[in-house]
Order: structure tokens, then C-alpha cells, then sequence
């Protein structure tokens, strides 16, 4: 793996720890700020030197919010560049650690996912010799808290790495807003701080985000939510339905008795998966509720005789997602349903044009006019006008950006 040379701040992430450095005193490291600015590869290196410079036949932890993101982001990455220097590792896949020896010395390293409060159980009764978060922000205080009160040995030190979330957040609050009661170094990072991203490269970055997550994910800030969702949207982002043929179809939905229930009808064309048709039904501006048969009926219309490749389903919605599966008419598949990071993935999709809005769609360009952020210091949007908008949103989470194959395709029967 070739390596560029390191910036001034990713050198000072490499050496904060060694001797002569103004730093070596610090008992942490936190690394926050944009997208994409090279802390992530340079802490995970000087994690595995600093081990080896301090410690020998100890155990680590590195913790990501999933094992499976850790290794992704973290451990896979950094192997490659480990074995290029002539550490020999040695990856237990199954148990979920890795045995590093280099010149004699041996250290173990531990991974963990931190996705909910139940995770702090997993690492209790452990010693540690120190342990690196990987996207901090994502995991829950209670189990952070929990790995670093396994870090007991003599000398044993925390990295932090993420990227900015709301102000409010538990670990700007009580670790960056704090880092020198805690005595940790805190450097701050910019896209500008990773040498390997051309200018290019950077100007297409800065073009992905609008809002929030161009403060948050660009200018690396940890700024509150506030105002419209999606504010690039307006009167000149929406197309007309392109003419065919296309080449695959498909269905997203939110589900609604009470509530507004809106499907989406989809088609992909050249790379582009166009909305050209929806259902909306509003039982409050109507007086009165549909059945599950009734809103399957309306599914079935909307589809006409095209053949579908999945319906993707807001997953609360159990009883009607078993009216869709009783009926053998169309795959279903349960929508992935992390808000948050569904509207990160719908915006980028917007603003690449990987998904396009057909103008015939009136209630979802009157969703996207309307959807807004609850401005309490939460990442939540408000609860109204956000029908179309979860349908959309499961749509690029589930089937755009989900994996999902469509490699044979469920015909109508």
C-alpha cells in the first residue's frame, strides 16, 4: 500500500506519544472534524506503534460501532500497511481478535461493536492496556464508559476519532468541550489536513452536502439541526417523467392507518432510479381509514403490470407487510430504518442525481418543501409533512444504497 506523506497534523496524531514530545504527559487523543481528512488511517497506525514502543504481551481494544464497520474502516486497512512494514499479523476471524508481533514483541488486539446500551456488557472483566474508538460519536456513553474503565494497566492511554454530531451530544460535552480537565491532546481536522485527496476530489466533496451536514461533514462543526432537511430542493429539481423503456422497477412505502401511508413507484434508467408515480393516502383529510386489503389494492394499481424487483416496507408496518407476503404477489423486504443516516444517504443521492423527483409527484415535492428539523438539540426531524419522505428515504436506504440484489426479478403473476 503506497503511503503519501502525512500532513502536520497527522504527524502529530503518529508522534504525540513519543519521547521528547510536548504531548507524551496527555492520558488521551481526540481527533474530530470533516469527512474524509485522513485521522482515521494515521490514529489506527500510531495505536499499533505506540503499543509496541510502550508495551509488551498486553491486550488492546479497538471499537467501532459495529465489528463489522471497525474492520471496514479500521482493521482491514491498516493490516495491509502493518504487514508492508514487516509486522507480522495474525487475524482471528471467528473470535474477533488479532495477535501483531514485531521484533520479538507480541500484543493482542480485541475488536468490538458498540451499537446499543446492551454492548458494555461484552467488555467487561477485560484489562486493557488502552483502546481506540472509532466514530465515538455513534456509540453509546455507556459503553465507552465501560471499555475505558478496562484500561487499568500502568500507562495505558484512549483514542478517540469521529465526526461532528449535535452540540448537545454527551462526548462533545464531557470530552472535547473538556480535553484539558481530562488531559487529552485535541487536534481538529479539515479535509485539507489529508494529502492524498486532490483538489478535485475535494471540490466534488464539498458539493455533496448542503445544511447540516455540510457544516457538520465539511467544515467539521458540531452544530445543532435546524431549518429545512433537504433546502437544495426547489421548483427547478424536479423532472418530467422520462419516456421508457427502463429497466427495473420497484416500490418503497410507509405505512399509515392514522397517518398519512405513501408508496413510491420507482424506475431505474442509465444509472438513475426515477420516481415516476405515487400513492398517497391521508385518512385525516379523507374521513376515513383503509384496511390492509384496501391499501394492497392501491399497491397493486400503482404497479400496474410492471414487473417489480422488491417492495421495500417501513418495517413497523408488520401487518401489512404480511398482507404483501400472503398475497405471493411481490418480494417484500423490511426498509432499513436509521433516520439520521437515511437522510445523509437520501441528500447525497439528491445531489449526485442518483435518484430523480418526477414533477406528476405533487406530495412529495409538498413533503420536501415542508420537512423540517425538530430544533431542541436532537437530530430528529419534526413528525409532520414526513410521509413521502420516510417513503423516499427507504428506498435509497434499502434498495439504493442497501445491497440489495436484484439479480432476478419478482414478476407479477
Amino acid at each position: 500500500m503506497a503511503i503519501k506523506p502525512f500532513s502536520k497534523k497527522q504527524m502529530r496524531v503518529l508522534t504525540w506519544w513519543c519521547k521528547g514530545s510536548r504531548y507524551a504527559h496527555k492520558d488521551a487523543i481526540i481527533c474530530d472534524g470533516a469527512v474524509r481528512s485522513g485521522k482515521t488511517f494515521c490514529m489506527s497506525l500510531s495505536f499499533v506503534f505506540w503499543m509496541f514502543y510502550k508495551f509488551n504481551g498486553m491486550s488492546f481494544a479497538i471499537c467501532g460501532k459495529t465489528i463489522r464497520s471497525a474492520r471496514r474502516n479500521i482493521i482491514t486497512p491498516m493490516i495491509s500497511t502493518l504487514q508492508s512494514l514487516g509486522f507480522d499479523v495474525n487475524e482471528k476471524l471467528s473470535e474477533n481478535f488479532i495477535v501483531i508481533r514485531y521484533k520479538g514483541r507480541e500484543n493482542r488486539i480485541y475488536i468490538f461493536g458498540g451499537k446499543d446500551e446492551s454492548s458494555a456488557s461484552l467488555v467487561q472483566g477485560m484489562t486493557l492496556a488502552g483502546v481506540l474508538f472509532d466514530e465515538v460519536a455513534l456509540m453509546p456513553r455507556s459503553f465507552v464508559e465501560q471499555a475505558l474503565a478496562r484500561c487499568s494497566v500502568e500507562g495505558s492511554t484512549f483514542w478517540f476519532n469521529c465526526n461532528p454530531e449535535y452540540p448537545a451530544h454527551w462526548f462533545y460535552r464531557n470530552w472535547i468541550l473538556n480535553a484539558k480537565k481530562k488531559n487529552a491532546l485535541y487536534i481538529h481536522f479539515t479535509m485539507e489536513d489529508n494529502p492524498s485527496l486532490s483538489k478535485e476530489t475535494l471540490e466534488r466533496y464539498k458539493t455533496l452536502y448542503t445544511g447540516t451536514f455540510y457544516q457538520r461533514f465539511i467544515l467539521g462543526k458540531w452544530v445543532a439541526t435546524s431549518g429545512a432537511i433537504y433546502p437544495f430542493m426547489n421548483e427547478s429539481s424536479y423532472v418530467s417523467v422520462p419516456s421508457g423503456p427502463f429497466e427495473k422497477y420497484a416500490v418503497s412505502c410507509d405505512y399509515g392507518t392514522v397517518n398519512p401511508a405513501s408508496f413510491g413507484l420507482w424506475a431505474l434508467k442509465e444509472n438513475c432510479w426515477y420516481r415516476i408515480d405515487e400513492y398517497y393516502f391521508d385518512s385525516r383529510k379523507h374521513g376515513y381509514q383503509k384496511t390492509d386489503e384496501e391499501h394492497y389494492e392501491a399497491l397493486c394499481e400503482l404497479i400496474g403490470n410492471r414487473k417489480i424487483s422488491t417492495v421495500t416496507a417501513d418495517p413497523s408496518a408488520a401487518s401489512f407487510i404480511e398482507t404483501i407476503k400472503r398475497h405471493g404477489e411481490y418480494t417484500v423486504t423490511p426498509a432499513t430504518n436509521d433516520v439520521l443516516n437515511g437522510i445523509r444517504q437520501t441528500a447525497t443521492a439528491l445531489k449526485e442525481g442518483r435518484i430523480k423527483i418526477c414533477n406528476n409527484c405533487l406530495d412529495s415535492i409538498r413533503e420536501f418543501s415542508l420537512y423540517r428539523w425538530n430544533e431542541k438539540g436532537l437530530d430528529i426531524p419534526i413528525k409532520e409533512n414526513d410521509h413521502a419522505m420516510d417513503d423516499i428515504r427507504y428506498f435509497v436506504a434499502t434498495i439504493l444504497d442497501g445491497g440489495t440484489s436484484f439479480s432476478v426479478v419478482a414478476a407479477r403473476r
